[in-house]
């Protein structure tokens, strides 16, 4: 399989965090063409947007994988989907967020996926785990991972005890 990595955003804030990525974590290991090559540490962040709701746990994995990104996306929305996956609210509670967050360098601007994430390097809940996995990684048109990570600082992101 020629595969490409791609860099995997988790996150769930609700019916046991922790257990959500893991299951989601052993999903990705089932998806076809995919292998997962490494996950990062889960971490505590709180909620970006309505601040009535359950802290977040979030992490980031990395897979090399034969799906061309639509077909991931479809893929990883079905996992969402699986988990409960309710699109109600803007940065709302839920039980599993799978976001593609880098896909080799590409970028990527089709009306259900933007790639590099739009939003990635602005965000400590992605970035810190990021970092602890690939700091030399390149986002494309923004710079190194290390760098945008240590633009925006860790305040808010600390270790999920337990995980």
């Amino acid at each position: 399989m020629p595969a490409e990595r791609a860099w995997i955003g988790l996150g769930s804030n609700l019916d046991d965090p922790p257990a959500r990525l893991r299951a989601a974590l052993a999903a990705i290991d089932r998806l076809p063409e995919t292998r997962r090559v490494a996950t990062s540490p889960f971490y505590r962040t709180a909620p970006l947007g309505p601040a009535d709701q359950p802290d977040f746990c979030n992490a980031v994995t990395a897979i090399d994988t034969g799906l061309e990104p639509p077909a991931l996306l479809d893929a990883l929305q079905a996992i969402e989907a699986a988990a409960g996956r309710v699109r109600t609210r803007r940065w709302g509670p839920r039980t599993l967020d799978l976001d593609i967050l880098l896909y080799g360098e590409r970028r990527i601007a089709e009306p259900r996926l933007t790639v590099p994430h739009p939003r990635l390097h602005e965000r400590a809940f992605v970035l810190v785990p990021l970092a602890a996995l690939a700091p030399d990684a390149y986002v494309p048109g923004r710079g190194r991972v290390a760098a945008l990570a240590a633009a925006v600082g860790d305040d808010g992101v600390e270790p999920w005890e337990a995980a």
